[in-house]
């Protein structure tokens, strides 16, 4: 018997549309970072410390998708670099957070804001509504995948 062939509404169909524009968008991004001068990883900590605050290492490492033996690594690039220092928490001295230094804030505030802009050209194509609806419809598809995912032990 022959498979039905697949349609444009099919969800393999529109998982293959999603696989291939975050793939050009993870692209872009990725180029637009590496003119920064900083890593992804880089980029993702102070940026994740410049949109939240001092913020403890341990929670960056979720923010930024970072294990913690990466975290520590490019925590203490960032510290050498002078880009941010790590303090204890005053609530619980056995906590470190990292905050940016002035050099770090200017840093990640000049690179974020042309990051911004770049990514942000590529969305210019939608106007604000379907901004907003393709927004919602794509968080509807993740909730669903993790709740798949969670399902089946993943």
């Amino acid at each position: 018997m022959k498979p039905r062939p697949i349609r444009d509404d099919d969800g393999v169909h529109l998982w293959v549309i999603l696989w291939r524009a975050a793939r050009a968008v993870e692209r872009v991004a990725a180029d637009d970072i590496a003119a920064s001068g900083l890593s992804r990883t880089d980029f993702a900590i102070m940026e994740a410390v410049m949109s939240k605050g001092p913020l403890p290492v341990n929670e960056i490492a979720g923010k930024a998708l970072l294990t913690s033996g990466a975290m520590t690594a490019a925590v203490d690039r960032l510290e050498k670099a002078g880009m941010v220092k790590r303090t204890p928490s005053p609530d619980d001295r056995r906590v470190r957070v990292v905050t940016l230094t002035a050099q770090g804030r200017r840093r990640i505030r000049t690179a974020f804001a042309r990051h911004r802009a770049r990514i942000d050209a590529l969305f210019e194509t939608l106007d604000r509504d379907q901004r907003a609806t393709l927004g919602g419809l794509l968080k509807n598809v993740g909730y669903a995948a993790q709740r798949d995912g969670e399902r089946s032990g993943s």
